[in-house]
């Protein structure tokens, strides 16, 4: 029975993933940070540091695909300004992995839910349609991407 909740529940994030445009697919990933970093802190206190360590290593993940996602020809100055947004978020995570400090992550997840409620009002103003890269991406198997916890 478990077995066929989860394929259901993959089906549908596959079809959420393939027929979300590019914003959307943008404020999922902000998502799935936040929601890393904030299992990280809940880990903190009974110190399970190597859940602490993952979860934290899973939100990196998802700032670098953000990072490799900029189209720095065509985006300019704004490409530019998030991708040193992203470089200083990474370091940021790499000081709070090291120091186990709740601190730098909360700094670090108030940063992302900026940024996010700023993709979030770029994907109402794309619309619902997909892009043809995202669409390509998900033809080739890049929904097997997952941001689950």
């Amino acid at each position: 029975m478990a077995l066929a909740k989860a394929n259901n529940y993959d089906a549908y994030k596959s079809t959420e993933i393939s027929t979300a445009n590019q914003g959307k697919l943008i404020v999922m990933l902000y998502d799935g940070a936040i929601r890393f970093l904030r299992i990280a802190m809940d880990n903190m206190q009974p110190r399970t540091y190597d859940v602490v360590n993952t979860q934290i290593i899973k939100a990196q993940d998802i700032i670098t695909e953000l990072m490799l996602a900029l189209n720095m020809d065509q985006g300019g100055e704004i490409a530019g300004n998030l991708f040193n947004i992203y470089a200083y978020l990474k370091k940021r995570l790499l000081e709070g992995n090291i120091s186990k400090d709740t601190g730098v992550l909360q700094e670090v997840i108030t940063r992302l839910e900026d940024l996010k409620g700023a993709w979030e009002e770029v994907a109402k103003k794309e619309g619902g349609k997909p892009t043809q890269d995202v669409t390509r991406a998900v033809e080739r198997g890049a929904s097997s991407f997952s941001i689950e916890g």
